[in-house]
């Protein structure tokens, strides 16, 4: 293969490799240059990024996202954003000359600087290994789990790409390959320095009604105090090459600079070795390790818990850690880490979760009128779920919640806590089904753990998609206190016909009863006493659905 040129190195400016879906639904490739000049919300425009992997769409998006920033060196503030949203298309003739500008840092396959690559990178041995050390579809020692069977034997470059980006940012721990001057190396092997940033992550981003609308919405500005950038913040691009080792000196402790910076944070030191039909091996090191304590003024895209364990073990007063998804909980569960701060912040005290800054960034849009309070967006969440010592990933997670944008503003504080009063709702009655159906199975003498996670499942599904659309139709002419009684109904009739149907089915055991040594005495158990709290403890989880208080129904 040629790669005396941009072009010969499978150059990434010009080279199809970012998949897209356009807004009629087809599927396409295309360049970097490509996929700014289409982000638009014309026929033949981008809807969206959608790569092999949700965490690989996360990777590239960031990436776009620090193009974006450093070619427009901004926005440095929310008139300069303000210019930008109102245009039809992003300014493809300042991003194109950016690219030009540094096309020689995106050949992939550059003899001198291969884009997120170290030239010549080396082991001892002069040795390459298997793709699959990069293809996170494709575990090792997993291969029946994968969707390929035999691994990753050969890649295209574009997908070699793709992987390649997806590597830096989401790459496991574990040991790895140590490279010949890397200091750190013992013994040719590279020893655990932590998962790839966004692996720390639980990843949270806006979308909207095209790529162009989902980028800029991204594009946080310059003067947004929650998230500061020093003056030297650029992508990985406009640094030097970097060697086999970490980085050392005030570099070390003073980086990352921005999210120019750490969106294109090298994790990792790769080569990969390609012939003219491809890519077919790869050598996978450590790169530079970042601490994710306290990262909240650098990294927009994610929440922030409060780490009181983190604050006795370092004896610091206040430590932040990402906020990660919990893979088996819809994104519209954990609402309010979206939508506000927690903890009892009125009386001084350090909030125990911060939501992600980037929701912070959309909510000052709305506020200052930029954004009208009736545009739609989505909340996207993506993250991994890491095993085995963060060795290999176990879960991709990715979910997404709809909402109008006015949830988020300053003036919408009853709709917003209507929102989040009603995902409490739900919460409540669901644990009233799952005690229906812990106290059936003890009616009949066997254990409970079972059918109540089996009835709190069967049950949040059911409820997923109503709470979506109820969440969709909660727009900012919405009177708060009718939409949440109207949820409230709509959970009580499915959660009494779950009921129903528990109850019918619990078997003669169950209906006859048994007596139960208590220490208040002995106590008889049978269904229809199940089935009686059941209706008590709805009635309290769900008070806009009684009808009157002295109601006596059910009883």
């Amino acid at each position: 293969m040629t790669t005396d040129d941009g072009a010969g190195a499978f150059d990434l400016t010009e080279r199809p490799w970012i998949p897209v879906r356009r807004r009629d639904g087809t599927d396409d490739e295309l360049s970097l240059r490509q996929v700014f000049a289409q982000a638009h919300s014309g026929p033949d425009g981008v809807a969206r990024l959608v790569g092999d992997l949700p965490t690989q769409e996360f990777a590239l998006l960031r990436l776009l996202l620090a193009v974006l920033h450093d070619a427009l060196d901004g926005p440095a503030d929310i008139d300069d954003w303000h210019e930008l949203w109102v245009e039809k298309t992003l300014p493809t003739e300042r991003i194109d000359a950016y690219l030009h500008t540094h096309r020689e840092r995106f050949g992939l396959l550059h003899p001198r600087t291969p884009f997120f690559q170290v030239a010549d990178l080396y082991t001892a041995k002069k040795e390459h290994f298997s793709l699959d050390r990069i293809v996170a579809d494709v575990p090792n020692g997993e291969p029946f789990f994968s969707m390929r069977a035999r691994g990753a034997r050969r890649l295209g470059f574009a997908e070699a790409a793709r992987w390649l980006v997806h590597a830096h940012a989401f790459d496991p721990s574990g040991i790895k390959s140590g490279a010949v001057g890397d200091p750190d190396a013992k013994q040719g092997k590279g020893y655990p320095r932590g998962v790839g940033w966004a692996g720390n992550l639980g990843g949270v981003y806006v979308e909207g009604d095209d790529l162009r609308e989902t980028l800029l919405l991204n594009l946080v500005a310059a003067d947004f105090e929650p998230v500061r950038a020093d003056e030297g913040d650029r992508p990985a691009w406009r640094f030097p090459p970097g060697g086999p080792g970490m980085l050392t000196g005030t570099e070390a402790v003073s980086r990352p600079y921005g999210v120019r910076d750490l969106y294109t944070w090298q994790s990792r030191r790769v080569r990969l070795f390609a012939d003219d039909e491809g890519v077919y091996g790869v050598l996978l090191c450590y790169g530079d390790p970042l601490d994710a304590a306290n990262r909240q003024q650098r990294e927009p895209m994610t929440g922030w818990r409060r780490s009181p364990a983190q604050e006795k073990k370092r004896g610091k007063a206040l430590i932040y850690l990402p906020h990660e998804h919990q893979p088996a909980r819809s994104a519209w569960r954990g609402l309010e880490s979206l939508l506000q701060d927690q903890g009892d912040i009125q009386r001084g005290e350090a909030a125990r979760h911060l939501k992600p800054p980037i929701m912070d960034w959309v909510a000052r849009l709305v506020n200052e009128d930029v954004l009208p309070q009736d545009h739609f967006i989505r909340a996207r969440s993506v993250g991994a779920r890491y095993g085995t010592q963060q060795s290999v990933i176990d879960e991709v997670t990715d979910d997404r919640v709809d909402m109008y944008v006015a949830l988020l503003g300053e003036q919408s504080t009853r709709l917003r806590q209507a929102a989040i009063d009603a995902v409490s709702d739900a919460d409540k009655a669901v644990h009233a089904l799952g005690d229906l159906a812990a106290g059936l199975a003890e009616a009949a003498g066997i254990p409970a753990d079972t059918p109540r996670n089996q009835a709190y499942d069967r049950a949040f599904g059911e409820l997923d998609g109503l709470f979506r659309a109820w969440l969709r139709d909660l727009g900012p002419q919405a009177d708060p206190e009718q939409r949440r009684r109207d949820w409230q109904v709509r959970v009580r009739a499915t959660l009494v016909r779950i009921a129903r149907d528990l109850v019918l089915n619990a078997g003669e055991a169950a209906h006859t009863g048994r007596v139960v040594e208590t220490p208040q005495g002995d106590l008889w158990l049978s269904a229809g006493r199940a089935e009686r709290r059941f209706h008590r403890g709805l009635a309290k989880a769900l008070p806009l659905t009684v009808t009157t208080p002295t109601s006596k129904e059910h009883e």
